[in-house]
């Protein structure tokens, strides 16, 4: 949600800053914007609504050029998308602002400032900031300070970066509750959301860390904490690889990463199963000692990472632990009665989901015994602040619907559940059986994907449709939550997901010749209680689209099913979502809609 970059060198910085901007086109925006300030025109702005793209474009009929500058992609929230409302914002000829977050007061702001006879041309809260800022700047021409002062004025959350013709040779950042890094380079240093928009400049970051304040010059960095005080910050080297940004021979960068999820499914697993046992002290030993504690799970997540936790819950309670899962958004508004002994799990593909990452730092005052995240990216904030971090290897999805996050968070909730497993007294030879199932999981995820023909012509089928219920009992009926969401982010597809058993209870009204009903078949202990319900959906004139175990003999008529083989017991609802995901992606690709990136959609969801 929302991209920042910016860079100051001695060379002109608008290629870099452009380059930024497209690698950051996978967090869902609708405009675009680029401010430069040189020693001979002072700051220049050009701003576009669309694609990055149509920035360029502009950039070629008006060049500007320069040795600083900052840009932006921009998400609506505060007014429409619109070139008024892009980012950057100025106020005047004095500063220029990019900003990511929400400005809560901004209203109250506006309303001082307006009155102080500054002329609003936005609906933003951003640029409440940069007047803020100019006006500051008349009695305080350090813009470090002027920086530090506007925020204080400010309540909410943001990720700020700020230039200025009256302090020419720096560059000042901030965040507060959105991510915000700082590259580090030879003669020149740069700021970004996250590392990925900087990968082909520096692999050397600085995370900056909550109210952090970073003076930035061509030579030098100085960073100051909430309290104002310098500080040293850690210069690492980035982990993130950049393969991510070639689709290779795949039309769309959802299709490559859902082909990828063999790999990146083994990869999680590497070094963490052996010969037929879990091999915890892969987690690290403070992650022992928290398991050796844990007599109950909360799992805390959002969207696809909120349906990861649903299927984990059915696991863990299968082993006797007891497991609540909860969106974070309402977690983290209302009292929490933790039991003794209870174990605070978040799950997020960016480790920067705004509301995942309140509901830890609210947790830790809450009397939980620690807290662990599962997580694909290393250097995120979920990942800095959580006692206990479990990677997924998936690797940069760029791809606004997840695919492959999801599936490798399961395989890790499923190793999770292995090292609980063991404190409840699972035998060796259990845990062999089990550990057996995940290795063989990759190559069954390779067979599944061999379908993806024969689900294209079943998604011929979805043309005309404007509505699909998806069905599911036990673990599958979040698999089904998750086949509906992939269906309505990409095709734009009104999609619900109803436990089976439900249907009775009011969906069946929905049910009709015109309402395709998709369902996954595994051959598990509810399947004929599955297979009465769906034949309640044929006495209706429902059709039926099915994704069936080999052993299963079905016994209706008009229905479309496609055959998994040799599927696993245990890990069966990581191997039924790939199919659902083809299903989604063919689908949308008929529909012609922007499959990477979905409409009013973002990656990463770093303000409530």
């Amino acid at each position: 949600m929302c991209g920042i970059v910016g860079a100051i060198s001695k060379r002109n910085v608008v290629p870099i800053l452009i380059e930024g901007l497209q690698r950051l086109e996978y967090r869902g925006y609708d405009s675009a914007g680029i401010a430069i300030r040189d020693d001979a025109n002072g700051l220049q702005r050009i701003r576009s609504v669309g694609k990055v793209a149509e920035l360029e474009s502009r950039l070629a009929q008006s060049p500007l050029q320069g040795a600083q500058g900052i840009a932006h992609t921009r998400w609506a929230t505060h007014g429409m998308p619109a070139e008024r409302n892009a980012h950057p914002h100025m106020s005047g000829e004095t500063v220029a602002v990019v900003h990511n977050g929400i400005i809560e007061n901004h209203a109250e702001l506006r309303e001082d400032l307006a009155e102080q006879g500054y002329r609003f041309t936005s609906e933003t809260d951003t640029e409440v900031i940069a007047h803020l800022l100019a006006s500051i700047l008349k009695d305080e021409p350090d813009l470090r300070k002027a920086v530090r002062q506007a925020t204080a004025k400010m309540l909410g959350a943001y990720a700020l970066a700020v230039i200025s013709p009256a302090d020419p040779e720096r560059m000042v950042v901030t965040r507060a509750g959105s991510p915000l890094v700082i590259g580090v380079g030879e003669g020149e240093n740069f700021i970004a959301s996250d590392v990925f928009a900087l990968l082909p400049q520096t692999h050397r970051f600085i995370f900056m860390e909550e109210g952090d304040l970073a003076d930035i010059t061509i030579d030098g960095i100085t960073i100051y904490d909430e309290d104002d005080q310098p500080v040293e910050r850690a210069v690492k080297t980035s982990t993130v690889v950049d393969s991510a940004s070639d689709k290779g021979p795949y039309a769309h960068y959802m299709l490559k990463e859902i082909f990828e999820q063999p790999a990146v499914i083994a990869e999680t697993l590497e070094g963490r199963i052996h010969k037929g046992r879990l091999l915890e002290e892969s987690f690290g030993h403070e992650a022992g000692v928290l398991f050796d504690r844990t007599r109950g799970v909360h799992i805390i997540a959002c969207g696809t990472s909120y349906h990861a936790g649903l299927v984990a819950r059915y696991w863990l309670e299968e082993i006797g632990i007891p497991c609540s899962v909860e969106v974070a958004s309402e977690y983290r508004y209302r009292k929490v009665v933790v039991p003794p002994d209870t174990l605070f799990v978040t799950i997020s593909q960016s480790g920067e989901t705004a509301d995942t990452l309140a509901a830890l730092r609210g947790a830790k005052e809450s009397g939980y015994i620690g807290s662990l995240v599962v997580c694909n990216v290393p250097e995120s904030s979920l990942v800095r602040e959580s006692d206990v971090a479990l990677m997924t290897r998936a690797g940069p999805e760029i791809g606004v619907a997840s695919t492959k996050a999801f599936t490798t968070q399961l395989v890790a909730l499923r190793l999770i559940t292995l090292a609980l497993a063991r404190r409840q007294g699972i035998t060796p030879a259990r845990e062999k059986v089990l550990v057996d199932e995940l290795h063989a999981l990759p190559r069954q995820v390779e067979v599944v994907l061999q379908l993806s023909d024969a689900i294209r012509e079943m998604a011929q089928s979805f043309g005309d449709k404007e509505n699909a219920l998806f069905l599911g009992r036990g673990p599958f009926y979040p698999i089904a939550m998750e086949g509906a969401l992939k269906l309505k982010e990409i095709s734009y597809i009104h999609a619900e997901a109803y436990p089976a058993g439900e249907l009775k209870h009011g969906p069946l009204a929905l049910v009709d010749e015109k309402m395709p009903v998709i369902c996954a078949l595994p051959d598990d202990p509810l399947l004929d209680k599955v297979l009465s319900n769906l034949q309640e959906v044929r006495a209706r004139g429902g059709e039926l689209f099915l994704f069936s175990d080999q052993a299963i003999s079905i016994e209706l008529d008009r229905y479309q099913n496609l055959t998994l083989s040799d599927i696993c017991p245990t890990t069966a609802p990581i191997v039924y979502c790939v199919p659902l995901q083809l299903l989604s992606y063919h689908v949308a690709v008929l529909k012609g809609t922007d499959v990477d990136q979905p409409r009013n959609l973002a990656k990463s969801v770093t303000v409530e």
